[in-house]
């Protein structure tokens, strides 16, 4: 059970969380494909978001001043050039506008969410010292400051930078040694079940998970200290 009143400060996770409210990124990005009919199966784009996830992942293509969008072309890129080459879409179909399309799309998608977030930040900052905890390409502050994020957070702990990723309850330890708190004062804030709510509770933490569509099909018994499945649902958690 979520206890507000032990809480001295926040964790928060960022892409999933803050961005998109919930919802798993491949969603978000299936549903641009949707929006430009785009014609391929969700299983077959599944394997191109994989691929390009993997391609980033492993390549330092993602730079440090590039913003969201600047990331978004580089993975409508990646991924449409995977299903050319695999012929999944016709060659003139992979054009220069269509990734650009499917990209700005997810970025209104991310404003849209940030801007509902934004206020509800500004509010917990002002009662509590917030940190981000976040698997990312070494750009969080570039994409923070482009969505005028960045001060709201009096730390960030980068997965490409501490070289730890979640899940591993390490890289969460590192976001709580940033509060100088005890663990069970602190809470994680994320939309990832495997990722953020069981690692945070292994190491004390109290947990509130941002339910929506995932990865994958939830199996009916995942848990947190608080379950919410719309960001503004934590003006009330924190009688904002």
């Amino acid at each position: 059970m979520f206890e507000p009143d032990k809480i001295k400060g926040i964790i928060f996770d960022y892409g999933g969380t803050i961005d998109s409210n919930g919802m798993h990124w491949a969603e978000v990005i299936w549903m641009a494909y949707q929006a430009e009919e785009v014609p391929v199966s969700k299983e077959t784009f599944r394997n191109a978001y994989v691929h390009g996830e993997r391609t980033l992942g492993k390549n330092p293509i993602v730079k440090p001043h590039h913003t969201f969008l600047d990331m978004l072309r580089l993975k409508t890129d990646i991924q449409i050039e995977w299903l050319k080459a695999g012929d999944f879409i016709p060659e003139a179909y992979a054009t220069s506008g269509l990734k650009q399309r499917l990209a700005d799309w997810c970025y209104a998608y991310a404003r849209k969410s940030i801007d509902t977030a934004r206020p509800i930040l500004e509010a917990l900052s002002q009662k509590y010292p917030l940190v981000l905890v976040s698997n990312f390409y070494g750009n969080i502050e570039s994409v923070l400051k482009d969505f005028h994020l960045d001060s709201y957070f009096q730390s960030i702990v980068e997965s490409a930078v501490v070289g730890i990723r979640k899940p591993d309850p390490a890289i969460f330890g590192l976001g709580v040694k940033e509060l100088s708190l005890p663990a069970e004062e602190i809470v994680v804030i994320g939309d990832s079940y495997d990722k953020d709510i069981v690692p945070a509770t292994t190491i004390g933490c109290q947990t509130i998970w941002l339910k929506s569509i995932g990865w994958s099909d939830y199996e009916g018994n995942e848990t947190a200290d608080l379950v919410i499945t719309d960001f503004p649902e934590l003006e009330k958690a924190f009688a904002l």
